[in-house]
């Protein structure tokens, strides 16, 4: 929710002159809105665009070179009066006339329309586009009726571009009417939006739901479905698009993907590449595609996607140069063609492992056999893991390690399939459990896991002595590596009662089942007493009062392993 503000019925006001003070490079403020600080050419056509705030960089944001020339600005998801729309029309014309665009709602209709009459009264050439993007508000018969959402942002840049190059009125008007005409959105929400000062969001989604269909002023969607990964929501947006495709258009596309304020940048960039994907297999030509947040829903989790069929002159005003608070282009960087980078060999992928005899490929084969063992055993356990390691830490321990053993059993398969003996396969499942999980946990465990295959060899059968020399050697690596000690509420204060006890238990004559279970049930008790320890080092150091009583997540999550390794 909206959690900084003072008076909520000022919030507008408040937000707008905190703005105009962070950039009086840009704009000057004006009665209901800014316009540039370095007026335009006698002559020029100002662009003015408005509405409520609330959808930052919309619309004060886009005021500067190549861009608007004004905008009106009212409070949160309200429209600006008449007379503010006046106010910031008659600071900004030079002499060329005015062009308002504004998003389809009835509120700015009514108020900017006055303000048109208003103007036009007093002897001002002024026009209107109003932006009708949205194809989930009305059918295509009825376009007029359709919302503005963020094709909001489109309009505005060719409209913006075209008076930067000196078009008159006609023709700026006619350019914003083109873009308007060829621009599409189509959105989900996941949660809706708070005002501020409200204790409530203007609506809710039901959880495992999406709301289909947003709209910019926390409106509801049209219907809810099912939440979905981000390649069916790709593929959902795009083919919804694809429908409105005018007739006769090209296969250039200006495309935006919209975040709407509480869905970050990864997100996405992620849903992104799938998006990309989509319009690239429908064959079109994505030209200086745009992903961020450019009009916004206060603290709205949604996301939309644009597309705008170009033209040659809708192209060249969309990669035109512009400089404003909340978004700048630079024509100095064109739109090349990616580079082909060859991928460096990856040593040893796919080639021939090591020499190896038959009872070092019988060992390997239980190596991987207990990796797939601890794979189901973390994956069954990975939300509990992530649970403990949230009281201190981030909460991504059970994701992590999931990823790491995911990949450990892809890589130690492969090599087993090869021919590979116990070392080579452990090894290759080392390797690549480091290098996916990454973090703390994932280097440690690579490191201690290579230890370990270092002591199995490639050749001769594995026997209790081999395997407890190991885990001695991993349990030196894990330490001269990451420089804990036993107490310090680490992976190492039950990976140390696992390695002593099974050293003890093998040197007693036990069979390595046996000792294995013993060490295994050492190491669970060590990982449990981790529960009374103060965090020395690491992230969950600086929070060591908040994770008395909750035990280490690494110390648990290696007991769990050990346990499951000890079963098979």
């Amino acid at each position: 929710m909206t959690q900084l503000f003072g008076d909520p019925e000022q919030f507008g006001e408040e937000a707008l002159r905190g703005f105009a003070a962070a950039h009086p490079g840009h704009v000057t403020p004006v009665d209901g809105g800014v316009v540039r600080s370095g007026p335009l050419d006698d002559g020029r056509v100002a662009v003015v665009v408005g509405g409520g705030c609330g959808h930052y960089p919309a619309f004060h944001g886009l005021v500067g070179p190549g861009l608007a020339a004004g905008a009106v600005v009212g409070n949160v998801f309200t429209s600006p009066s008449a007379r503010q729309a006046e106010t910031v029309a008659r600071a900004a014309e030079r002499g060329g006339g005015v062009l308002f665009g504004f998003g389809n709602y009835a509120g700015d209709r009514l108020n900017f329309g006055m303000a048109q009459e208003r103007l036009r009264a007093a002897g001002l050439d002024v026009r209107t586009v109003v932006v009708t993007d949205d194809v989930a508000s009305a059918p295509a018969g009825r376009r007029h009726e359709r919302r503005g959402i963020a094709g909001d942002f489109t309009v505005f840049k060719v409209a913006g571009a075209a008076a930067e190059e000196g078009l008159d009125l006609d023709g700026v008007e006619e350019a914003a009417r083109r873009a308007n005409d060829r621009t599409f959105s189509f959105g989900v929400a996941l949660s809706g939006c708070t005002l501020p000062g409200a204790d409530r969001p203007l609506f809710t989604v039901p959880d495992g739901m999406m709301a289909v269909g947003l709209g910019i002023h926390g409106e509801p969607g049209i219907e809810d479905r099912p939440r979905t990964d981000a390649a069916t929501l790709a593929r959902t947006l795009v083919t919804r698009l694809l429908e409105e495709r005018p007739a006769g258009s090209a296969g250039r596309v200006a495309a935006i993907l919209n975040g709407l304020g509480a869905t970050k940048y990864e997100e996405l960039y992620l849903l992104w590449g799938h998006v990309d994907a989509e319009l690239r297999a429908a064959g079109l030509t994505v030209v200086r595609p745009e992903v961020g947040e450019l009009v916004t829903s206060l603290d709205m989790a949604a996301v939309s996607l644009t597309l705008t069929w170009l033209d040659e002159d809708l192209e060249r005003w969309w990669c035109a140069s512009c400089d404003a608070p909340g978004y700048r282009r630079n024509p100095a960087l064109p739109a090349a063609a990616p580079r082909v980078v060859e991928a460096a060999a990856v040593t040893g992928a796919g080639a021939a492992p090591p020499p190896a005899d038959e009872a070092s490929r019988r060992a390997a084969a239980t190596v991987l056999q207990n990796l797939r063992a601890v794979q189901r055993a973390l994956h069954d356990n990975a939300d509990s893991l992530g649970r403990i390691d949230a009281v201190a830490g981030d909460g991504d321990h059970g994701r992590g390690m999931c990823k790491g053993i995911d990949a450990a059993v892809r890589a130690a398969g492969l090599v087993a399939e090869r021919g590979g003996g116990a070392a080579t396969v452990l090894t290759a499942g080392a390797d690549a459990w480091a290098d996916e999980a990454g973090g703390t946990s994932g280097v440690l465990w690579g490191v201690g896991l290579r230890a370990l295959a270092e002591a199995l060899g490639d050749t001769g059968a594995v026997d209790g002595e081999t395997v407890a020399a190991g885990v001695r050697g991993a349990l030196d690596a894990v330490t001269r590596l990451g420089g804990a000690r036993p107490g310090d509420k680490t992976l190492v204060d039950a990976l140390g009662p696992l390695a002593e006890q099974l050293g003890a238990g093998v040197a007693e004559g036990l069979p390595l089942g046996e000792a294995s279970r013993r060490a295994a049930g050492a190491a669970t008790r060590a990982a449990e007493a981790t529960a009374s320890l103060r965090p020395r080092t690491g992230r969950a150091a600086p929070l060591a009062e908040r994770s008395l009583g909750t035990p280490d997540a690494g110390a648990t999550s290696l007991a769990l392993c050990a346990r499951t390794a000890a079963g098979v």
